[in-house]
């Protein structure tokens, strides 16, 4: 399907990732810090839904955590984040940030090792999506603080752009390794650069995602396709977001899909996006059926053959799983 070929229908790839856990009966602290218990987590729930893709990815702070970033929860069920001050305030910073090594820092070993357990248990029945957490504009907010770097990129861009480019090191450094763990595609998100407007985000956040796809493809002869995450209605960017060289574009639910597939054009692939929460946790299994077909049918209305069913962004912890279950039947 990425490569634009026949297939005999809409593959099917929610955005599993916490929902793992509680398909496992493990806590959420234990599916984060434990290969063991995330690549069986995965596999616990691939074999119950029998999706065409699963998804290895803990929370969105494993590369700032590699940085630096004190991560931790409050309880054992809730998910890992950055606690107490941002890891980066100055210039000093950012210069004590070693140079990235995946093999030793944080949880990127963890996740190379989950990766590879996964990979290994489906071999090629199983599309395996391996997030590299966030672009580099997403990663430096992480490091920051939200508010901070809005503030910075009016008042000292190039203070920004100096992190961003130590997070271009560290992204293109584990997407790398996750490629050669064997993931079939790399996805990353960069959300928090779908709130600066259009004009910022051409400026700062895509010109730093360009460099990072061009830099994960330029890894082996046989690039590994790369996906772009911003939640949000992104359409005021997204044929920005197509010029990133991104292969895949994640739609979140508040995208109208039938425009996106108009504004993309039938060369970048799209993968969504049914609400994840006021469809797929609190519909009815009929009312997630008829937005499954709604949202094959507005694809294939508009001749956007490179298309993925799943959910807008990840899945809640409350969704049912009969309401799983009608989203995967309604591919069938």
């Amino acid at each position: 399907m990425l490569r634009g070929l026949p297939v005999p229908r809409v593959p099917v790839g929610p955005l599993a990732v916490h929902f793992c856990a509680k398909v496992a009966g493990v806590s959420l602290r234990q599916y984060s810090t434990d290969s063991r218990a995330l690549a069986d987590s995965v596999l616990r729930y691939c074999e119950r839904f029998q999706p065409d893709a699963v998804w290895v990815s803990a929370d969105t702070w494993v590369s700032a955590e590699a940085m630096g970033t004190p991560v931790g929860a409050t309880d054992d069920n809730q998910p890992l984040g950055g606690m107490g001050e941002p890891a980066i305030k100055s210039a000093a910073d950012i210069a004590r940030i070693p140079p990235p090594d995946p093999s030793s820092q944080g949880r990127y070993p963890l996740m190379i090792e989950a990766l590879a357990q996964v990979v290994e248990a489906v071999g090629r029945e199983v599309f395996v999506v391996a997030c590299f957490d966030q672009y580099p504009f997403s990663l430096a907010a992480a490091l920051m603080g939200v508010n901070e770097i809005m503030l910075k990129l009016t008042d000292d861009r190039p203070f920004v752009e100096a992190l961003m480019e130590r997070c271009l090191e560290y992204g293109t450094a584990y997407a790398r390794a996750l490629a050669e763990a064997g993931a079939d595609l790399l996805s990353g998100g960069d959300s928090p650069a779908g709130l600066i407007g259009p004009r910022a985000y051409r400026e700062v956040a895509l010109p730093y995602e360009r460099r990072l796809v061009a830099a994960i493809k330029a890894v082996t002869t046989t690039p590994t396709p790369v996906s772009l995450h911003i939640c949000g209605d992104a359409r005021p960017i997204l044929k920005d977001m197509v010029s990133s060289g991104a292969d895949v574009l994640e739609l979140d639910h508040k995208v109208e899909l039938a425009g996106a597939c108009r504004i993309v054009g039938p060369e970048v692939a799209l993968w969504g996006n049914l609400d994840p929460v006021g469809v797929l946790a609190q519909g009815s299994p009929a009312e997630v059926e008829e937005a499954a077909r709604l949202a094959v049918q507005t694809a294939r209305d508009c001749g956007h053959q490179r298309f993925v069913l799943s959910s807008g962004c990840t899945l809640a912890l409350e969704t049912p799983f009969e309401n799983l279950d009608a989203m995967c039947r309604a591919v069938s």
